[in-house]
């Protein structure tokens, strides 16, 4: 993966200081799950990431990866399958976070540790647990949706908005889900209706919008969606319907096609959140526990050892400073067909 000076210097001092001894063996194989499809992330940044950082760290180790494609049976297959191939440490991203428990006490039981990989699994103490604060990410896109429309005037009396959690069997996304509850139960702002999305699958995210803007037509004032995805799903089911212009969305993970949208107007905000800095983090601990050393605990998440980092909220605002001035999007990518004109009025070219 290439990275610009910049983003070495950003991963670096956001991962943090790791004592680690070049020691493991060329034997030694490391298992790196993720959960699903649905988001761009796993093949874009997550693996990517953490292959780099194993090639920096041990060069000879053997990096497994698999994605079970929102799949509980063949996460569980795959599971069992980098267990026979002789992984000594699984990086563990459960499709099913009360599903995953069960995976985590076979591993433990024949000596091979766990790291728990941006979902927690609340169930099964894992040997480490690597994210970014969830519930953080929830609250702060939600402050800054209504810190938004608190500066444009938007009534707290008439209407609300629409909450687009993501899927009920991942325990990151109820952390994520608390966050938004806690941003929203203060602010004065009604919740007109609330929907837990399955998979996290944004055509499921735009049906359930298209049905709640038939029911409440105008009275939808924003929408607080817990990843760009369902935030995604949401603004095609506005402008499906004819809604212009679009309520604020909310967003998360920054994705290409949402950096899109943020620079165009069409979503409000999302959160940058580089997943090679998890990446490497896990990276990090997983050649820690190869070295027979025990990864230092920053804080600790359902009785688990964990480091959480902290992501930053973007906005058409602070979109060229936050994701491009930084090198963590490249306009080259971003600033396409008809996005390159509004990209040239934000400065980003």
């Amino acid at each position: 993966m290439k990275m610009n000076i910049k983003k070495m210097a950003m991963l670096a001092a956001l991962t943090g200081a790791f004592s680690i001894s070049a020691v493991a063996q060329a034997a030694d194989t490391v298992a790196f799950l993720m959960p699903d499809q649905a988001s761009t992330r796993y093949e874009q940044h997550d693996y990517p990431g953490f292959k780099a950082e194993m090639s920096k760290l041990c060069s000879s180790c053997k990096v497994i990866y698999q994605n079970a494609n929102g799949d509980i049976a063949l996460q569980q297959q795959q599971f069992n399958s980098v267990i026979t191939q002789g992984a000594k440490v699984i990086v563990l991203d459960p499709v099913d976070s009360s599903a995953a428990a069960s995976l985590v006490s076979l591993a433990q039981s024949q000596g091979i540790k766990v790291i728990a990989y941006d979902r927690p699994i609340p169930g099964k103490q894992a040997d480490y647990y690597v994210s970014f604060d969830n519930e953080g990410i929830g609250k702060a896109i939600a402050d800054s949706l209504v810190e938004h429309m608190e500066r444009n005037g938007v009534s707290k009396s008439f209407g609300g908005v629409l909450q687009i959690n993501g899927s009920p069997t991942d325990a990151a996304a109820g952390l994520i889900r608390d966050g938004i509850d806690a941003g929203l139960d203060s602010s004065g702002y009604k919740t007109l209706a609330e929907y837990d999305t399955p998979d996290w699958a944004p055509s499921k995210a735009q049906s359930w919008a298209s049905s709640q803007i038939t029911r409440f037509g105008s009275k939808i004032i924003g929408v607080v969606a817990a990843n760009d995805g369902t935030g995604g799903g949401a603004i095609a089911a506005f402008k499906a319907s004819g809604v212009n212009p679009v309520p604020p969305v909310t967003g998360n993970d920054a994705t290409i096609a949402a950096l899109q949208l943020v620079i165009v107007g069409d979503q409000y905000n999302t959160i940058s959140k580089p997943s090679e800095i998890v990446a490497a983090a896990a990276a990090k601990v997983a050649v820690q526990f190869l070295n027979g050393e025990t990864p230092k605990a920053k804080t600790t998440l359902y009785n688990t050892p964990s480091e959480l980092f902290v992501p930053a909220v973007v906005t058409r605002g602070n979109i060229k400073a936050i994701v491009f001035d930084t090198g963590i999007a490249s306009a080259a990518k971003v600033c396409t067909g008809r996005y390159a004109a509004p990209c040239l009025k934000l400065g980003i070219k």
